[in-house]
């Protein structure tokens, strides 16, 4: 049947959608490997997030549209539905655990970086990646060895609907990362809420016989006397390390925000569709899970907006095509 014109203007946007994905997280892969700064944590863990993303736009987004413009039928057979499923399930799973791992890199640093070294840090960002690969196969290749079916005849291509593997796969992909996160970034909040508590701002002021007093001010300051005159240096409210602190915490909160509100619609209705025996009309199907997928639109955004070096690489980059 013709397309109306709402279908044809909601097609084109996810259209659209799947080559900004695209391209914007190939620029990222792209910045990494031609700037050699960036041949180092955390950008491995940037760079690993950048590859699941550009594969869910490459892999996963066009074969989707394919299936929303056929109606959500599926008539590429099934071995073709075996792969597109493993693939979204791969990429979309291994998004959001490199998600989580940018969120526990930028914990670990914030709060306790006397001990997460350079090298430890290398270390564990590697475990991390590995990790999060392993486990997004595991989670996707697992209905390929019998964990319930992918496809029926009735020219319909979903994932597993066993109930046992529904539990499994939303929790391994979802939930639990989840968990780690709101964690995370609630122990990065109160981490920053006790140092800005217990900063103190001192004012030093000369006393006879070389007695000193030291009261509390509002705004932080230092008082010197030299030969008898008083001199005030005014200081700035916070250190270097603390203004970085506070735009990383803040980077990783919208991270953490815009990656719950894009994906917690799909997974709600994943886990509870199975094993309720319910469904929900195809629109809404569409509107979730398309929801999820534009979160690998925003990750890349998110990161280089709070990183002046990408901003910089990126602009360099464009000019020397000129």
């Amino acid at each position: 049947r013709p397309f109306s014109i709402f279908s044809v203007l909601a097609l084109t946007l996810l259209a659209m959608l799947v080559v900004a994905t695209f391209v914007w997280n190939l620029l990222v892969l792209v910045t990494i490997l031609r700037v050699r700064t960036f041949h180092r944590v955390p950008h491995n863990l940037v760079a690993s997030m950048a590859i699941s993303d550009v594969m869910v736009a490459a892999l996963v987004m066009p074969l989707s549209l394919v299936h929303e413009l056929n109606g959500r039928l599926w008539k590429l057979g099934r071995v073709l539905c075996q792969v597109w499923i493993s693939f979204d399930v791969l990429c979309c799973t291994a998004s959001i655990w490199n998600v989580t791992a940018i969120a526990l890199d930028r914990y670990w640093s914030i709060t306790r970086h006397l001990q997460y070294t350079l090298k430890t840090r290398k270390k564990i960002s590697n475990v991390m990646i590995a990790l999060t690969w392993l486990l997004s196969s595991i989670i996707s290749l697992s209905p390929l060895f019998g964990w319930g079916g992918t496809y029926s005849e009735g020219m319909k291509c979903q994932m597993s609907q066993e109930p046992s593997y529904t539990i499994f796969s939303t929790f391994g992909a979802f939930y639990l990362p989840l968990c780690v996160v709101l964690f995370v970034y609630w122990k990065i909040y109160k981490a920053a809420k006790f140092r800005i508590g217990s900063r103190k701002t001192n004012t030093i002021t000369p006393m006879a016989e070389c007695a000193v007093q030291v009261k509390e001010e509002t705004r932080p300051q230092m008082v010197f006397t030299v030969r008898h005159a008083t001199v005030t240096f005014q200081t700035d409210g916070d250190t270097w390390r603390e203004q970085k602190e506070k735009k990383a915490a803040l980077m990783v909160g919208i991270l953490i925000g815009v990656f719950v509100l894009c994906w917690i619609p799909f997974f709600i209705t994943e886990l509870i569709v199975p094993l309720c025996s319910c469904d929900i009309p195809p629109i809404w199907k569409s509107i979730f899970l398309w929801l999820g997928y534009s979160n690998s639109f925003f990750n890349p955004l998110i990161y280089t907006a709070f990183n002046k070096n990408y901003n910089n690489a990126l602009r360099n980059l464009f000019s020397r095509q000129r």
